[in-house]
């Protein structure tokens, strides 16, 4: 009887592992990921900041990204992810003319991410429809 409650517990455990794990970390990159807020950022900075943020976007869509910022023409091309674990990415935006942008990024959850910036400060990000 143990032996059997542990066989359908560890077949319970395993289904729910394979679907947790079923989407890629680019298919959950996969949208328009707009900016809605900021973290650590000097009081006199925030507005500033969370201005620009709420300005910025990433859209990814196949093995193409843009990249749009405020005050600054959008930018598209390829990209690569690194997975560090199951939550946090590395994301390496790769320029046409060759250059390479690299951003970390943190899922919340499905529709939330977080960009680090570094020195603790990051932009949240929500995914729309």
């Amino acid at each position: 009887m143990r032996f059997k409650r542990f066989t359908v517990f560890a077949i319970g455990a395993g289904a729910l592992t394979l679907t947790a794990c079923k989407d890629s970390p680019k298919e959950r990159l996969e949208g328009r990921w707009v900016g809605e807020a900021v973290e650590n950022f000097r009081p006199e900075q925030t507005a500033q900041a969370a201005g620009w943020a709420k300005g910025t976007s990433f859209e990814f869509k196949g093995s193409r990204v843009t990249v749009s910022i405020p005050a600054e023409s959008a930018r598209s091309g390829t990209y690569k992810v690194t997975a560090r674990s199951e939550r946090e990415l590395q994301v390496t935006f790769l320029r046409a003319h060759g250059a390479k942008d690299v951003v970390d990024v943190q899922f919340e959850d499905d529709d939330r991410l977080r960009w680090k910036l570094g020195d603790g400060r990051s932009v949240l990000m929500r995914k729309v429809p």
